[in-house]
């Protein structure tokens, strides 16, 4: 190919935020739902989606470059991924890759994990240059929570990860690591990475962008991103529920052929955010004071954030630690929770019916126990719905079988299928709206804002025990680089 020609890209990915204490393996199955191979599947999936994978397809037609799609699969985030499925994932992409193809843009999380792998993108890459060839220009896109290790940056030539949490900007992140590739294949830039690890364990829910040390961090990124020979400074946030040995905050510059410079903008990002390290820690509640501060607000809705909960960190979405306080109270509250065997009593009962039985706390006691609840059978539905809002908007959800179960004053929602409440779509699918409620209970870190945050009157951090709690002690960690913050605090 001459130089200045692109060809064709190849597109693949493989997506799974890994929660290692999270209960349980991820199988190969969990994976079925969104395994997509090919242009045409591809292309009906996720063209004109605010993904990732939407964001690569329209940066193809706006240069007018042609694609070629390998495998993209995806899951929920949850427990480790067990080695046969990391193996048949891993075997399954490399082989779908389009060998004559001048470049790659795969799109991964950053944080997957499984039994033999503790850095998947790393090993994915690894097995991608093996075949393809050291020279086989790629870009790799990350969420903003991926735990970065060497050989991600060091075996792809561009890496982008996204610049907000609630993660609103995957399109654009896409679209300008496929502009990036571009260049490199036309030979007009030569990037070169520089890479940081900041010694910290940050909690998802000290990591919102718009605020606090996380913006601080973004603004130094985006004005470094203006000198010329920047191409790209990514934030990394890291996620801390992945107990592997880069787990944690790390920084990204990317320059076109000044390794100096990127050493020296990464390091002073570093320096930046140890300085304010302190901007990364948080208040949070006990369930019962934090239901009662939340019943003494005058205003509603009170989002009460189970970040310990986290669908989107891995969490079992059964947890019911603030559950237990919400049966009998004097407001109207709302809490989506995940129990197939709730789901099938619902269903057999039917519309109208009145249901009476435990529910949640299935996956294990740290989570909690059982709640009994009773109440009619409002609404039964398939729990199919497509994104409204700004996160993903298009993107397919499936909460499995629903039942909405109105229980006086407490409306419990019953799925079948974990679904993090990452768009309004998650109650409107069931004919419910934030405005209905005085309470609403969300099994999410951050990215809930994104759904319910122009609703919310007020936000309270529940501090509960699970596998996302915020309280990063609770934790035992047996991989991780030490030392790090917090768990080494006491000790520097």
């Amino acid at each position: 190919m001459k130089q200045g020609e692109a060809g064709r890209i190849a597109i693949a990915g493989i997506y799974h935020e890994t929660n290692t204490f999270a209960p349980g393996l991820t199988g190969l199955e969990q994976f079925e739902e969104e395994w997509v191979v090919g242009n045409d599947a591809f292309g009906e999936r996720y063209g004109g989606t605010r993904t990732s994978m939407g964001g690569a397809i329209d940066a193809a037609a706006r240069h007018g470059v042609a694609w070629s799609a390998g495998l993209y699969a995806a899951a929920t985030p949850s427990g480790m991924v067990s080695a046969a499925a990391a193996d048949k994932l891993l075997a399954s992409l490399v082989d779908s890759l389009d060998p004559a193809a001048s470049g790659l843009l795969i799109m991964m999380h950053g944080a997957m994990a499984s039994e033999q792998y503790d850095d998947f993108e790393g090993a994915c890459l690894r097995s991608i240059r093996a075949r393809y060839g050291a020279d086989w220009p790629i870009a790799m896109t990350i969420d903003l929570h991926a735990n970065v290790s060497c050989d991600m940056v060091r075996l792809a030539d561009i890496v982008v990860g996204y610049d907000t949490y609630p993660h609103i900007d995957m399109h654009e992140r896409a679209e300008e690591a496929f502009e990036l590739l571009l260049r490199c294949i036309r030979g007009e830039i030569s990037p070169v990475r520089a890479y940081a690890h900041t010694g910290m364990l940050v909690v998802p829910q000290a990591m919102m962008t718009e605020q606090g040390g996380m913006k601080r961090l973004m603004d130094r990124a985006f004005e470094i991103e203006t000198h010329p020979d920047v191409l790209n400074v990514s934030v990394v946030g890291g996620f801390p529920y992945c107990d592997v040995p880069d787990a944690g905050m790390s920084l990204i510059v990317t320059t076109d052929g000044d390794r100096a410079a990127a050493d020296s903008y990464a390091a002073q990002l570093k320096q930046m955010a140890v300085e304010i390290g302190a901007q990364f820690r948080m208040d949070q509640w006990p369930p019962e004071q934090a239901v009662a501060a939340a019943l003494a607000s005058s205003e509603g809705p009170v989002i009460l954030v189970e970040g310990s909960d986290n669908v989107g960190g891995g969490a079992p979405a059964d947890a019911t630690h603030v559950l237990a306080h919400l049966t009998d109270i004097p407001k109207r509250a709302l809490v989506v929770l995940k129990d197939e065997e709730a789901v099938r009593e619902a269903f057999a009962l039917g519309v109208g019916g009145h249901y009476e039985g435990q529910v949640g706390g299935r996956s294990d006691r740290l989570h909690g126990d059982p709640v009994p609840i009773a109440g009619r059978i409002r609404l039964l539905s398939d729990g199919r719905y497509r994104h409204i809002g700004p996160y993903m908007t298009g993107q397919l959800a499936d909460m499995g079988r629903t039942a909405v179960v109105e229980c006086g004053l407490l409306t419990v929602v019953l799925t079948e299928k974990r679904t993090a409440p990452w768009d309004l779509g998650h109650i409107q699918c069931v004919g419910l709206r934030p405005n209905d409620f005085d309470l609403i209970v969300v099994k999410s870190a951050i990215a809930w804002q994104a759904a319910f945050g122009p609703y919310a009157r007020k936000i309270i951090d529940v501090d509960s025990p699970g596998c996302c709690s915020a309280n990063l002690l609770h934790f035992h960690y047996a991989k991780v680089r030490r030392p790090i913050d917090p768990l080494d605090a006491e000790q520097e």
